[in-house]
């Protein structure tokens, strides 16, 4: 890996980082961290399988009152870089580079956990420095400050990245190679099971009657291969009209009273 190349993954690490915690251009996002990281190293296609199978994992996951959710940042990124390593090292196929780095991505998102709450825990002096400033009025010491406590988040990815960018691929591809056919296969129906169960959190959240019709037409054009993606996008334009007219068509026969639910509302109407 060259040197360019680590310096541009460390950069994306680094900005992967503070979106942990900024949430406003969603670097973390393992479609979008995933994907720049394939980029910037040369394997675009097998970035964005990546971080689409990921994303779907990374769904379920959300910060709920006091409890942190994993990490998607440093299991984005990090996951990335051993795909990439396995990739150039030459002896693994793209297939059981990314199912492994699937795999892994769990873990990593623990661990991740782990150094947030370390860099959160350092950041209490900063708080304090900021309230002290704030005291005497010094605006700009607080700026600086909340600028380096958002950096400090950012070097928390960036520091493993670029250890990680260091490992010979010819190690990671050599420890993909020794694992037997048993476990590599495990590895891949693990992956693709938590990407399954990330997916189903999200179901359990939104899940409404009139939600659940939507869901199922989801599956049957899914399974129609010859559509294209400006047909589906034709499908979801002519689904959200149909959904609006249904709404506006409950909201008169109960005298815009409605339940919310305009399919439930016109059901209950002709019962």
């Amino acid at each position: 890996m060259s040197i360019l190349t680590v310096v541009l993954i460390v950069i994306v690490a680094f900005f992967a980082g503070m979106e942990g915690i900024l949430d406003e251009f969603q670097f973390h996002q393992p479609l979008v961290a995933c994907t720049l990281i394939g980029l910037v190293s040369g394997h675009p296609t097998e970035g964005i399988m990546l971080g689409g199978s990921l994303q779907l994992i990374a769904l379920g996951w959300a910060n709920i009152g006091a409890a942190v959710a994993p990490d998607a940042a440093l299991a984005s990124v990090a996951s990335s870089i051993i795909m990439v390593l396995a990739l150039n090292g030459g002896n693994a196929d793209p297939t059981t580079a990314i199912s492994t780095s699937i795999a892994l991505a769990v873990p990593l998102s623990v661990a991740g956990l782990f150094l947030t709450m370390i860099v959160r825990t350092l950041a209490i002096p900063i708080v304090h420095a900021m309230d002290a400033a704030a005291e005497k009025g010094n605006f700009g010491a607080i700026s600086g400050l909340q600028i380096a406590a958002i950096c400090m988040q950012g070097i928390r990815i960036a520091i493993p990245a670029a250890a990680l960018c260091f490992i010979p691929a010819e190690a990671v591809t050599t420890a993909l190679g020794s694992m037997p056919e048993w476990l590599s296969g495990g590895m891949a129906v693990g992956g693709g099971m938590v990407a399954a169960v990330g997916y189903a959190m999200v179901i359990n959240m939104m899940a409404t009657k009139e939600v659940w019709p939507f869901f199922v037409l989801g599956f049957v054009v899914a399974a129609l291969s010859e559509l294209t993606l400006i047909a589906l996008g034709a499908i979801g334009v002519a689904l959200a009209l149909i959904y609006l007219g249904l709404k506006d068509l409950a909201k008169s026969n109960t005298g815009g009273a409605g339940s919310g639910d305009p399919l439930g509302d016109i059901i209950n109407d002709y019962e």
